[in-house]
């Protein structure tokens, strides 16, 4: 600091101001500081100076599954509005696991950062654990959650789907919902029985097929739905990774999508444009998820003490190759 001070012609108080952000300094003085802290090659010690301000630059985010394509796009949302704002991102992935999310909780509190993101797991606690830094829910609302929430619209984009199904004439429908003990899952499942019920379409229990958000347990749910008589002439995969799956499960039945069984699905993942046949899906952007949940986290971390936000973001239609019009003989089947 001595040493950037007199490189600068300045005080140090006015180093420490300009290093620290906690003054405004005139500009022509901040760039002279600036440079001479370039010339010195001087790197501040993050530590330090976060247990001299009680915190750090850092934000904490907690994703349940880093192999779920979805996730890295809502991290690229968050890392940019970080970056920019000269905070820097901690990566932890939990697995869907509560108690490995409760640990890094823990942990990540201990660093001091300036705030957490968190896609909660499966019977989250993050409800019981709300003292330390400002929190934003992602994507999944945890049971008891009251503060600050950012996720799509799962109910009107699944209603969206059925309907898209149901205007191409099919009325012997499955479903493959995510696990039901997730919000976002129960969304889109209610969503979609929503817009079958409005159109007096009924649907036996055994055409919703519960799997886990993941391409294999969606090709057992597939499975389990082909071999229902009726077979359904459509399925509503409630993500892209199990639509993935199910795709998977009609080609070995020797049977082709979209000509003997329709799918639609949710995510709106890059691959899907590049399945065979390209899918049909509900988008929603994960980069948009993140880029407004790290807004609302700085807005906290500036001091905001508005009321707890939901922010509910649209999703959208994007019909490609996958949902064919069903024939009268394949819904009498």
């Amino acid at each position: 600091m001595h040493q950037i001070a007199k490189a600068a012609g300045v005080s140090i108080g006015t180093v420490s101001h300009v290093i620290n952000g906690t003054a405004v300094v005139r500009e022509p003085l901040r760039q002279r500081v600036l440079a001479a802290v370039k010339a010195l090659g001087y790197e501040p010690n993050e530590l330090s100076r976060g247990l001299r301000l009680n915190k750090t630059n850092m934000i904490g985010m907690i994703i349940p599954d880093i192999t779920n394509p979805f996730f890295p796009a809502v991290v690229r949302g968050v890392e940019d509005v970080a970056y920019k704002d000269s905070y820097r991102l901690v990566l932890c992935n939990t697995d869907n696991d509560p108690d490995k999310e409760s640990v890094y909780l823990g942990q990540l509190r201990s660093f001091l950062p300036a705030g957490i993101l968190i896609i909660p797991s499966p019977d989250s606690s993050i409800s019981q654990n709300l003292t330390g830094p400002p929190v934003v829910c992602i994507d999944r609302r945890p049971e008891g959650w009251t503060g600050d929430y950012v996720a799509v619209a799962n109910h009107e984009g699944a209603y969206k789907a059925a309907r898209h199904l149901i205007e191409m004439g099919h009325r012997h429908i499955g479903v493959i919902s995510g696990p039901s003990h997730l919000a976002n899952a129960q969304e889109r499942l209610h969503g979609f029985l929503k817009a079958l019920d409005n159109s007096a379409i009924p649907i036996a229990p055994e055409y919703v097929q519960e799997a886990l958000f993941d391409r294999t347990s969606g090709y057992a749910a597939a499975m389990r739905l082909l071999h229902l008589l009726p077979r359904p002439t459509a399925i509503f995969a409630t993500n892209d990774l199990m639509a993935m799956g199910a795709l998977l499960a009609i080609r070995e039945s020797n049977l082709t999508c979209p000509r003997d069984v329709s799918i639609i699905s949710f995510d709106g993942l890059d691959q899907t444009e590049l399945t065979d046949p390209p899918l049909t899906t509900i988008y929603q952007s994960g980069y948009q998820l993140g880029y407004a949940a790290a807004r609302l986290l700085l807005e906290r971390i500036a001091g905001s003490h508005e009321p707890a936000k939901e922010i509910i973001l649209a999703t959208e239609l994007r019909a490609r190759h996958s949902v064919a019009r069903a024939n009268a003989e394949a819904n009498c089947r």
